[in-house]
This record gives C-alpha cells, sequence and structure tokens, in this order.
C-alpha cells in the first residue's frame, strides 16, 4: 500500500469511534523471538469480556488489571455489536488476572458496563483506555460511548465486601465539553483526574476540519467534589490548526505542564505535539512544540514519555520513510523550541508495521513497545529499541505474534518489578478475542 494511502487510511481508523477497532486487523499463525514468552489468559469474548484494545496495570500484590472493548453479560443484547457478521454481546468489563502458585492465573470481572441495575448506557460503554489507581487503590478509565452517547468517565471503589462500586461522571449530551475519550486518565497530587477527549469541544455537528463531530477534541480536567460528585472544566478546546482528534492521553512535566498529542490537524494534517501550560487566574495555554509533516510521522496515537534529561519520546501509526510509522525523541532547546529526531522508521516487515501505543523505558534507557500490524507473521510484534555509542537506534524484536486468536497488540506495555514485561493482544475478532501476556526480556 502507497504511503498516502495508508496514511488517509490511518486517519479514518482513528477517527471512527468503535468499528475502526477491528475492521483494519490482518490474520495469519506461528509465534517467533528469541525472549521467553507466556500467555497468561485468553479471552472468551462472553461474560469474561474480549478485544482489550488497552494495556495493564499492576498492583503491589502483582494482580493485573484492565479492560475490554466488548463482551460482559450476554442478556444486554442492546449492547451488541456485528463484527464479520458475528453478533458480540456486551459492553465491555473491567477485569483483574490474580496469579496462582502453580503459575496460572484466574481472571475475575469486577464491573460489567451496561449494568442491570442502570438506565441502559448511562454507566458507559465500550471501554478503550486503559486504567489508573489512585492511592487509595480506587481504579479510573473512560468508557468512548455511552452516557449521554458521547463517553463517560468512571471510578470503581472496593467496598468491604471485596466486590467494586462503580460512581460517574458522563460528557455533556452533544459534546460541548468533549466526546469519545479513548485515552487512560492521569492524577494530580490533589486528586484531579485529566484527560483527553476525540472530538467535541463545541456542540455543533461539523465544526471541525476534518469532518469530526462537535469539535476537534478538549484536554479536560475534573475535580472530585465532597459529595462524591466530579466538576469538569475544560482546559483546551481543539480548532485543527492546533491540532485535532486526540486519542493519546496525557503526561505531566515535574513544572506542572501538560503535554501531549493529536493524531490529526496541525499545519499539515498529520498532528502535533502540544504543552499546555497553567496560568495563575486558572487558565491554561497552549504551546504547538512540533508539527508532524508526514515523513517524520503521522498519526500519533500513543502517550507521550520522558527521560530523565526531559525530552519527550513517543510513536506515531503512521507516516515515515516506509509509511508504516515511527519512534521519535522530541527534545527541547535553550530558546523555548524543540526539534524532533526520528529514532527508527518501521519498514512494516518483520520489525513490525503501525505502533499504536507509547513506548516505556527500562533501567538502562533501552525503550520498548508494540506495534499492531508486521512482524515475521503479520500480527505484531514487541520490540525493544537501543542506542548505539554512535547515537543510532537499532531495534530488536522480542516476540513476533503468530496465533490467530491472541494477534495484534494495540495496547501498551508495563514493567514489573522483577523486570518482566506485560501487555494485552487484541485478537482477530473472529476466532479470538485477545489475550494478557507476559515476556521475560
Amino acid at each position: 500500500m502507497k504511503r498516502n494511502q495508508f496514511s488517509a487510511a490511518a486517519a479514518r481508523m482513528l477517527a471512527v469511534v468503535t468499528v475502526m477497532l477491528v475492521v483494519t486487523l490482518m490474520l495469519a499463525p506461528g509465534a517467533w523471538g528469541q525472549s521467553t514468552f507466556k500467555t497468561l489468559y485468553k479471552f472468551k469474548g462472553d461474560n469474561d469480556g474480549g478485544y482489550p484494545t488497552a494495556g495493564v496495570i499492576l498492583d503491589q500484590a502483582g494482580n493485573l488489571y484492565g479492560t475490554t472493548f466488548y463482551g460482559g453479560r450476554r442478556d444486554h443484547r442492546h449492547c451488541g455489536a456485528v463484527i464479520y457478521q458475528t453478533w458480540y454481546f456486551g459492553c465491555g468489563v473491567v477485569f483483574e488476572l490474580i496469579p496462582s502458585q502453580d503459575g496460572s492465573w484466574k481472571e475475575s470481572v469486577l464491573y460489567h458496563f451496561c449494568d442491570a441495575g442502570v438506565e441502559i448506557g448511562m454507566d458507559g460503554v465500550r471501554p478503550v483506555g486503559g486504567l489508573t489507581f489512585d492511592q487509595a487503590g480506587n481504579l479510573y478509565g473512560t468508557t468512548v460511548n455511552g452516557g449521554h452517547n458521547v463517553g463517560t468517565l468512571f471510578e470503581l471503589t472496593q467496598n468491604g465486601e471485596g466486590s467494586w462500586d462503580r460512581q460517574l461522571f458522563g460528557f455533556t449530551k452533544h459534546g460541548q465539553h468533549g466526546a469519545y475519550p479513548y485515552a487512560d486518565l492521569i492524577l494530580d497530587q490533589a486528586g484531579n483526574l485529566y484527560g483527553t477527549t476525540s472530538q467535541g469541544g463545541t456542540g455543533s455537528f461539523g465544526q471541525c476540519p476534518g469532518g469530526y463531530p462537535y469539535g476537534c477534541g478538549t484536554v479536560f480536567k475534573v475535580t472530585p467534589n465532597s459529595d462524591g460528585t466530579w466538576t469538569e472544566s475544560v482546559l483546551h478546546k481543539f480548532t485543527g490548526g492546533d491540532g485535532a482528534n486526540l486519542v493519546a492521553g496525557l503526561v505531566f512535566d515535574q513544572a506542572g505542564n501538560l503535554y501531549g498529542a493529536t493524531a490529526a490537524g496541525g499545519q499539515n494534517g498529520y498532528g502535533v505535539i502540544f504543552k499546555l501550560a497553567p496560568h495563575p487566574n486558572g487558565t491554561w495555554e497552549e504551546i504547538v512544540l512540533h508539527t508532524f509533516a508526514g515523513d517524520d510521522g503521522n498519526a500519533l496515537a500513543g502517550t507521550l514519555v520522558f527521560d530523565q534529561a526531559g525530552n519527550l519520546y513517543g510513536t506515531t501509526t503512521a507516516g515515515g520513510q516506509y509509511g508504516y510509522g515511527v519512534a521519535f525523541r522530541l527534545a527541547p532547546n535553550s530558546d523555548g523550541s524543540w526539534t524532533e529526531n526520528v529514532l527508527y522508521h518501521f519498514t512494516g516487515g518483520k520489525d513490525g508495521a503501525n505502533p499504536y501505543a507509547g513506548l516505556i523505558f527500562d533501567a538502562s534507557g533501552n525503550l520498548y513497545g508494540t506495534t499492531l500490524n508486521g512482524g515475521a507473521y503479520g500480527y505484531g510484534v514487541v520490540f525493544r529499541l537501543m542506542a548505539g555509542s554512535d547515537g543510532a537506534w537499532k531495534e530488536h524484536v522480542l516476540h513476533a505474534f503468530a496465533d490467530v486468536t491472541e494477534a495484534h497488540p494495540q495496547g501498551g506495555l508495563i514493567f514489573d518489578p522483577a523486570g518482566n514485561l506485560y501487555g494485552t493482544t487484541t485478537g482477530d475478532g473472529i476466532t479470538g478475542f485477545g489475550s494478557v501476556y507476559e515476556i521475560t526480556p
């Protein structure tokens, strides 16, 4: 596929709310790689959930937590989805995986969306992003639909009986404050939540270049109130020229500034990297740090990460020399500008194609990530990027996915204290419904 054709396809993929998550996937069998790989759990696409699109998080006891895009209670047919002429039930779940002494893992579903005790869909539909812990062990996340059909934020609090209670914040109808949140949330020290929406902000249909309904997207803050409710404030509404279609999350620097990226918009239409700086009067100023031009990346979907020197690192789903995405570094200059350097151009071959999630560092400064497609079998890879003595970065594939039932790692990675990697695959949506895996590099 030519680069310009793939870039257009990637942009469309990132803008669509649900169908885009399944129709672009490819199929094939087998496994490859030198690292130790272990499947911890395979989803059945039923009550246990199916199609996890985000990664997992780890608690201090070594349990893993995540979300699935569909699955859950089968009696919620109103929340089903037709994929490849097959009907899938359920609005998605929040799950926990608990390790056993024999090395196996047991799944426990903490919450089924479209709960029978809640008005249809008002508690959320289809969690695409991952989860976030607060210091008290409560879980926070988003759903891309539900509420007023433009998405929700949720909090799960464990009660004394071992079950989990849900609290909710829903975006306003027509998305005036934002619509369709895809990404994980982050917390500040005061317990405020911050996130992004892929669309919304204007409340008027078609008011964003590129055709995104209700606006180009927002950055928002949600503040807890003493009565258990939440108050949302919009920190920035994107207009297209400064970015559009936010599917990546946010990251703080040490000074309290927020950094993020858009999948589209900007001067060239390929997305931007931005900074939001708070002012004493409570407003936030957006500063565009970098505008993608296509050859240096296109359609950024994963959250950025800082190194200790204050440089930002990330991936783009498309663009680059071969059109299959890049890994890049954005470095601050003394005059306040930033300079991008592409660390690696994915070729679409055995090295992988279309990295959807962001990157993480190990203690030695190596970078780790996943690609949605490509690899020896076409189903994506887990990779490591290492800087050589000459400053060039080289890629090593840790694992190439081949089993059709657990193909396509869309979510990102995490480390445990022992240095093992954990992640998820979406599956092919036909015979496989995704998995949670562990890799020992």
